[in-house]
């Protein structure tokens, strides 16, 4: 029983480990793209692609969510796509932040 655990652990660790470098490595990569002034066109590159990707992540989840269990949250993956081709679409620009509303207690 030890022994499974043990490769258990192991294995998170280094899927955890991939995925460190993998966002490292990304990074890296769009701050070169930025210091030389083509993260733009990277940008109208990257936006169809993460398009299809999304819809594509949309697609299998409707899938499943008509066979079997209801997804009400759908995928980390499927968030995470949907939120960079957003990203995308808005060309880099922030949204403006909508003011909150004080809570109880709390006065403007």
């Amino acid at each position: 029983m030890e022994r499974v655990l043990d490769l258990l652990l192991i294995r998170f660790g280094l899927i955890a480990g991939g995925l460190v470098v993998l966002a490292l490595l990304v990074f890296a990569v769009a701050l070169g793209l930025k210091r030389r002034g083509r993260l733009g066109a990277a940008r109208r590159y990257a936006a169809p692609a993460a398009q299809a990707v999304s819809r594509y992540l949309d697609d299998r989840g409707a899938a499943r969510s008509r066979g079997g269990v209801s997804r009400v949250g759908g995928s980390v993956a499927g968030s995470v796509v949907r939120a960079a081709a957003r990203r995308l679409d808005d060309g880099g620009r922030e949204r403006p932040r909508r003011e909150r509303e004080p809570g109880r207690g709390e006065s403007r």
